[in-house]
Formats: structure tokens, C-alpha cells, sequence
């Protein structure tokens, strides 16, 4: 079941907040680089450069340090970095977890390729993979900031199983491994933990692999740290209601790009965790006007109460013009403070939030 949203939301309400409504607005994660940074991640590899790692360091310090501050400016309530040091979501934790190995990309979809792993033996927990990522964002954060995990099913589903008899042993042994991550997060003081699973939509007949291994993830982990799933696109019809037994406290999907169609698999039975609900499309490169996207919220309160609605966009924006991510992402936080202000006033009629729109 559920864990208890209502004990860890309020922490990212800011003090200066300006309506009594409050919806949280954070990102999903990635962000576009700025162009240096590519250009830096090719000098340090050039053996006619004298671009050491070093310097690949204080390329990425400056560049998370941009944009972090680049969402708090847009008006986020909880920042990431952009995910500037990684670089594909499961080659970048592959690269840090024993027991992977690497052979070489493989070809994926028309002209891209992907750097799938292998595992080869047993997974094995070493050196924390994103404490000191946190560490540095928090320090040069003024807002919480949100921490990225690719999940155990989407780890384990995306590399190739040489090791164990099952995937689904795979899977619960690296769930095993993210605990030990997000425990050592929380140490550092992290309250709000993102499972990515991106796999789960395109197998969602799993929802039960997922379900337990989030159960190995979340043990221990107290209630003041906000726990949520993000799972972009799919049939979400095929894993709902079953995503009200997960121990989650915010299940973050895609349906902007869908024009809110499955909206009503949603409606019954209630929803238990809070709803994250993506308002802007991650997939075009047109800025969303504020009046589209504060229709596109009203869909969620259709779902949830304002008090359980986080907005974002529908996924990462790391493939989008930086001009028109960062466009996405301020005309969103004005549309949610556009809409608190109108529930304020009596403005929304939340049981018919559409009426009127």
C-alpha cells in the first residue's frame, strides 16, 4: 500500500509561498546540457588535449551549479541539476555497480545506439553512486532538491542477464543495492527520492517484480523522505489499481503527450499515493502557453485533491532546446500558481474542475 504522502509534502512548501493552495512543482530530471559541457566530455577523452579529468570536474561543478540555479529561477519548488554528470540512465549506474561489464553499443532504434551492459556475476554495492552529486547540488541549492534513481527493474531489464537464473533474482538483488543508496542519501540528508522505470511500461505484466522490489527499496526508509515512482508512457490501465499496493508516495506518469486520454483509468478506485502529473510535452519543441497548461492541471484535480497533485513535465527535457526547456519550465510554475490562486478564490469547482475551463 501506499506509504504516507501527507507526512513528507509540506517540508517543500517555501516559507514566502504565496497562496493557502499549494501544488509542488519539481522536473523529472534531465535537462539539456549546455554545449561546452559536450564539447568538455570530448576534450577529456582526446589524447592531443590537455583537458584532464580534473577540469571535466569543474566543467560539471559548473554546469550543475547553472542549472540548479537555472530552476530555482523558473520557480521550482524542488531543483535537480539536470543530471549534467550522467549520461544514459542505465549506463550511468551500470558503470558504477560490480558485477557489470560493458561490450560495446548496440543498435536500438533506426540511427540510435546504446551502450547495453552485461551482467556478468553477481551485483554488488561499492562506492556510494550519487551522494556526493547530492551533496554538491544541496550545497548551491536554495530550494530541496530532488534526487534521480534509475530503477531495479529498468537496471535490470535493460542489461543483459549472463549471471543469474532469473531476471527477476537480478531485479530484487540491485533493489537491494538501491536501498542501500537512498539509505546512504538520507544520511546525507536527502527527503525526496525519484525510482525511475521506464521498462515497466514497456512490460507491464512485471507490475509484481516492481512492486516487491520497491518494497526491498523503501524498507527502513522513514516517512519524512517522499518516495516517488516515475513511469513515462505505456497502457497505465495495465498496472493500475495495482500501483495503489506499492510502497510509494508519489506516482509520476506521462499524459500531456497523450491529451490526458487516460485520465479516467485513474479516477477508480481512488488513487492512494499523490499524483505527479506531467503538464508539459517533453517531446516537442514548442513552449506550452500558461492557459494550455493550467487546463492540462485542472485534468489532475479531476484524480486527486490539490493538497495530493505535484506537477512537472511529462519526462526529462534533455533532448529539447535549452531555451525551450527552461520556457516549459517557467510558463509551469506560473500556471500552478495561477491555478492555486484560483482555488483560493473559489475560482475552481474541484469537484467538476473542468467546468468552466
Amino acid at each position: 500500500m501506499a506509504r504516507n504522502p501527507a507526512a513528507n509534502r509540506d517540508q517543500f512548501r517555501p516559507d514566502d509561498h504565496p497562496n493557502d493552495a499549494f501544488l509542488l512543482s519539481t522536473v523529472v530530471g534531465s535537462y539539456p546540457k549546455p554545449k561546452w559541457l559536450n564539447r568538455a566530455d570530448e576534450l577529456v577523452d582526446d589524447p592531443d588535449s590537455k583537458f584532464d579529468a580534473s577540469d571535466l570536474e569543474e566543467a560539471h561543478d559548473d554546469a550543475c551549479r547553472l542549472i540548479t540555479h537555472e530552476h530555482e529561477r523558473a520557480g521550482l519548488d524542488t531543483v535537480v541539476d539536470g543530471e549534467m554528470r550522467r549520461n544514459e540512465m542505465v549506463e550511468f549506474f551500470a558503470d558504477r555497480i560490480d558485477g557489470y561489464e560493458f561490450n560495446g553499443p548496440v543498435k536500438v532504434w533506426g540511427h540510435n545506439y546504446f551502450d547495453k551492459p552485461s551482467v556478468v556475476e553477481e551485483v554488488e554495492y561499492d562506492e556510494p553512486w550519487l551522494v556526493d552529486e547530492f551533496e554538491f547540488t544541496a550545497g548551491v541549492a536554495e530550494r530541496p532538491v530532488k534526487v534521480p534513481i534509475t530503477g531495479p527493474y529498468t537496471l535490470g531489464f535493460w542489461a543483459f542477464n549472463e549471471a543469474y537464473p532469473s531476471t527477476e533474482e537480478l531485479v530484487y538483488d540491485l533493489a537491494d543495492l538501491v536501498n542501500e543508496e537512498v539509505e546512504k542519501l538520507v544520511e546525507a540528508g536527502a527527503r525526496y527520492i525519484q525510482i525511475d522505470e521506464p521498462a515497466l511500461a514497456t512490460t507491464p505484466e512485471d507490475h509484481a517484480i516492481v512492486g516487491e522490489a520497491l518494497e526491498r527499496i523503501a524498507a527502513g526508509i522513514p516517512e519524512e523522505v517522499r518516495i516517488g515512482l516515475h513511469v513515462c508512457y505505456g497502457d497505465y490501465s495495465r498496472v493500475y489499481p495495482e500501483i495503489n499496493d506499492y510502497p510509494i508516495d508519489e506516482f509520476d506518469i506521462e499524459l500531456s503527450n497523450g491529451d490526458y486520454e487516460q485520465i479516467p483509468v485513474l479516477e477508480e478506485p481512488e488513487l492512494e499515493p499523490d499524483l505527479a502529473l506531467g503538464v508539459v510535452d517533453a517531446h516537442t519543441a514548442e513552449v506550452e502557453s500558461v492557459a494550455e497548461i493550467k487546463r492540462n492541471i485542472r485534468q489532475g484535480l479531476r484524480v486527486v485533491p490539490p493538497e495530493k497533485l505535484t506537477i512537472s513535465p511529462d519526462c526529462g527535457l534533455k533532448l529539447l532546446p535549452r531555451e525551450v526547456a527552461y520556457g516549459k519550465t517557467e510558463n509551469m510554475v506560473t500556471a500552478v500558481r495561477e491555478i492555486e490562486a484560483e482555488i483560493d478564490a473559489g475560482e475552481i469547482d474541484l469537484d467538476d474542475p473542468l467546468a468552466d475551463d
